[in-house]
């Protein structure tokens, strides 16, 4: 069978490794499994970025039909990633800080870094120079759900936290206590 690309619905090109039947299946072969698993986490922070998704669960394996369903299933050879593999990987993502456990103490769904967080610090930064917003007070929630699309746009609050404290370090920002939950003040940096 000859492997070849596909394009999801939502425009993602799929690697033709998609379309090969071991690559849904946790490989016993050491050096197979760690070429798959690059794969693997090379096609879920594409697809994450592609479709701007912060968040994969477990769960996401078993729901036909969900945003993660291009990637998770293939239903043209019948083959689908089963909940533990991808547990495994979402292990393997952590340890490679390429995402976090959240909320943490669980280990059934990850924040992605499809940005690192100290991207997402320049991003930030970046948006709040360009917009005007130095020296304002902007609470999270007007950052994270602007009235105009933004870069920004749909970012959970613990990786905007994450964000700004790495902006703080740097004297950038500053988190300010605000009236209904936490601000931010940035400055030239």
């Amino acid at each position: 069978m000859a492997l070849s690309t596909h394009t999801t619905p939502s425009g993602f090109l799929l690697p033709s490794i998609h379309s090969a039947p071991p690559f849904f299946t946790e490989q016993p072969n050491q050096s197979t499994h760690a070429h798959l698993t690059e794969k693997w986490i090379h096609l879920i922070l594409t697809y994450a970025r592609h479709k701007r998704l912060f968040v994969l669960r477990v769960e996401d394996a078993e729901v036909p039909g969900g945003e993660w369903d291009e990637i998770l299933r293939n239903e043209r050879i019948n083959r689908r990633i089963l909940p533990q593999y991808l547990s495994s990987l979402m292990a393997i993502m952590v340890a490679k800080n390429l995402a976090v456990y959240e909320p943490s103490k669980q280990t059934r769904a990850v924040l992605l870094y499809w940005r690192l967080p100290e991207e997402w610090a320049d991003v930030l930064h970046s948006w709040a120079t360009a917009t005007g917003q130095l020296n304002t007070i902007l609470t999270f929630y007007e950052i994270s759900d602007p009235p105009i699309q933004s870069p920004l746009s749909g970012i959970p609050i613990p990786l905007l936290r994450r964000a700004i404290t790495i902006l703080s370090r740097s004297n950038r920002a500053q988190i300010i206590g605000v009236a209904d939950g936490e601000g931010v003040r940035f400055f030239v940096g």
